[in-house]
This record gives C-alpha cells, sequence and structure tokens, in this order.
C-alpha cells in the first residue's frame, strides 16, 4: 500500500493561556512512501516523528494537509478502518490475557461483515505468532515472556489484522542491547516477507539506518532530508543531519576557505576547488583520517583505542568544536606512540557547512 503525505501538518495549542505561542509538532510534510518499503522516520526527541506516525495511524487529526493510502484520502477517516497496525514503545499487552488471547484480541473486536468465525481467529492468531516464532509461547502471560517476547508479541497483535500499513513507535528503546540487535534483525525479515508497507519510527540512527530502505531526518518538525540511508551519510544536506548521522559522530572543526584551499587552524589540509572564501564549519568522519606522517592537519593524541579489526585514535586540537576527535583506521595504520598524530584527508569524507546558516557547501571532489 502506497502512503503519500501532503502538507502534512500539525499544531499543538500553547499549554500557556497566557502566552499563547502555538507548538508546529509536523510542518508542512510531503512524501510518498512506495509501496512494500519500510521507512525510518528518525530524528531528536520532539522533532515530531511520532506525531507524524499517529495522524498517519489516525490516532491523532491533522492541522493541515492531506494522507492517501494508495488513491483513498484517508485524512479523515477513524483509525479503526484505516487498516493499520499499530505497535507501541511499551508494547501494551493485556497482562491477564494469554499470548494467544492477546494476539487474537483485533479480531475479537471486528463487527459486522468483518466479524470472523471462532476458528478462523486461531488460525489467523497461529499464523501471526508463527511468523514472529512465538507460536510455542501461546499459552503464556506476559508476566513469563522476556521483554523481546512481549515485543514479539505486539508485533503479531499488530499483523493478525493482516493491516495495508504496519506502524512502529520505537518499538525496540526498551531491550538490551542485544535484543535491539535481535529483534531488529526480525523486523526487516518480517516486513520482507509480509511486504507490508512499514514506517519505523526511532532516535536511533544506528537502527535506521541497518534496516529502512529510506530514511527521513526530522528537526523541530521539519523535514531536512530523504533518501536511502547510506546516501543521506554520504551526502548530508546541512551540519545537523552530518552530526546526527554516524557512529562515533561527525568530527566537527572551525575553518577557514582561502584561494581554493580549507585551513584548519593554519594548516592547509585540502584543495576545496570553487569554494569562494569564507569561514566555514568543517565535517570529516571518523574513517575520512588517513595516518601519514607528512599529513598537514596536526592532533595531539589523547588515546589510542584498539577494537580488534579497527582502532580508534582519540586526539584533541585547537580547531575542533568536541572535546576530542575520533579517527577511526586500519589496525595495520596504527601510528605510533607519540605527543601528536598527523592526518592527509580522504575528500569525499570531507563536507562543508557554511558558518551561519549551516548549509552544505559543495567542492569539486577530486
Amino acid at each position: 500500500m502506497k502512503v503519500e503525505l501532503k502538507n502534512l501538518t500539525k499544531i499543538f495549542p500553547s499549554r500557556s493561556k497566557k502566552a499563547g505561542e502555538e507548538v508546529v509538532a509536523v510542518n508542512d510534510f510531503t512524501f510518498t512512501i512506495p509501496d512494500g518499503k519500510l521507512i525510518g522516520l528518525l530524528g531528536p526527541s520532539g522533532c515530531g516523528k511520532s506525531t507524524t506516525l499517529y495522524m498517519i495511524s489516525g490516532l491523532q487529526k491533522p492541522s493541515g494537509g492531506q494522507i492517501f493510502f494508495g488513491e483513498e484520502d484517508v485524512t479523515d477517516l477513524s483509525a479503526e478502518h484505516r487498516g493499520v497496525g499499530l505497535v507501541f514503545q511499551n508494547y501494551a499487552l493485556y497482562p491477564h490475557m494469554t499470548v494467544k488471547q492477546n494476539i487474537m484480541f483485533p479480531l475479537q473486536n471486528l463487527k459486522g461483515a468483518d466479524k470472523l468465525p471462532k476458528e478462523e481467529m486461531i488460525e489467523r492468531a497461529h499464523q501471526a505468532a508463527k511468523l514472529v516464532q512465538i507460536d510455542n509461547l501461546m499459552d503464556r502471560k506476559p508476566s513469563e515472556l522476556s521483554g523481546g517476547q512481549q515485543q514479539r508479541v505486539a508485533i503479531a497483535r499488530a499483523l493478525v489484522k493482516m493491516p495495508k500499513v504496519l506502524l512502529l513507535d520505537e518499538p525496540l528503546s526498551n531491550l538490551d542491547a542485544r535484543l535491539r540487535l535481535q529483534t531488529r534483525e526480525e523486523i526487516r525479515r518480517i516486513q520482507k516477507e509480509t511486504g507490508i508497507t512499514t514506517i519505523f519510527v526511532t532516535h536511533d540512527q544506528e537502527e535506521a539506518m541497518s534496516i529502512s530502505d529510506m530514511i527521513v531526518v526530522m528537526k523541530l518538525g521539519v523535514v531536512q532530508q530523504i533518501g536511502k540511508p547510506q546516501e543521506v551519510y554520504d551526502d548530508p544536506i546541512n551540519l545537523f543531519v552530518a552530526k546526527f548521522l554516524g557512529t562515533p559522530p561527525i568530527n566537527v572543526f572551525n575553518g577557514t576557505v582561502k584561494g581554493g584551499k580549507l585551513y584548519i587552524g593554519d594548516a592547509a589540509v585540502l584543495d576545496v576547488p570553487g569554494v569562494e572564501d569564507q569561514d566555514v564549519t568543517v565535517g570529516i568522519r571518523p574513517e575520512g583520517f588517513i595516518p601519514d606522517k607528512k599529513g598537514a592537519l596536526v592532533c595531539n593524541l589523547s588515546n589510542i583505542e584498539v577494537m580488534g579489526r579497527d582502532v580508534s585514535v582519540v586526539s584533541t586540537h585547537e580547531a575542533s568544536l568536541s572535546p576530542a576527535i575520533r579517527s577511526i583506521i586500519d589496525a595495520d595504520d596504527m601510528p605510533a606512540p607519540g605527543a601528536t598524530v598527523s592526518y592527509s584527508l580522504k575528500p569525499h569524507k570531507v563536507f562543508l557547512f557554511g558558518r551561519e546558516d549551516e548549509k552544505r557547501i559543495y567542492f569539486e571532489v577530486k
């Protein structure tokens, strides 16, 4: 099912009657989600991603704009008639019901022509449970399940209605690190097997990038950038997107462009043809550093963290806007112990941004 958002806007009234300032949670969001794809809505807390999800589900009414499922305008359609499956952050399972009863619950609420025979409800519940690999737990209650198993029950309950669209609101945030990794892989597997258009809300950029066909990066209700995860990582449109994506995060410096060269501190570290002379903010991905005894960027060495195949070199520089610079290099290129470490730079891993507007400044990479 294709989902189309046209100029979608959500404005909440001010909590303070005196101030009277409205809160724009989502501002003029336009995007078409292709049929059968998994889309990650990504951004920090308060960016409007969950509000967008709730408007798609029908739990919240837009202040403006339209929502289409295929060719049908569902903007004013109630949640129960939209054919969506919704998985919440806290699972919202009924503690007095068994796994089977929890999964069947949405089917038991169907009325009129949609009402199903009990045998078909049981069969559907078992099919959904088998899909998420909990069919051996049907007689247990939520208190007897692990966090990961409870999450699977919530997903099965959302899938049992055979929804047109599956909506996931930070579904992994209550799980430990190992379970998060395992469950996100399961979500991707389930989505591919069912072919259901899925929208996945998270503030964890690694999570979104690992399983999404496309990501939507949001900030303060405004869409910043939309694209395939690797493309957005490799080509951020502004400083916010560059800083938000990547683990470890991008290293940020004050820099200056003079005569087609980029200066960090007093050193000319890179040719940037076509860029006007100006002060800039420089972003360098951790993998963009090349240890080089003749390299122009000289940093004060703080620590070397061995991670097996790779090494994380921690250093400082007077022009850095972060307390520490992290450079990820191959273990075979580990720098010799000393007070400083020198680098040359990979041009395609270096990004320039306007010092005031933080928009990307492009240069020709040779």
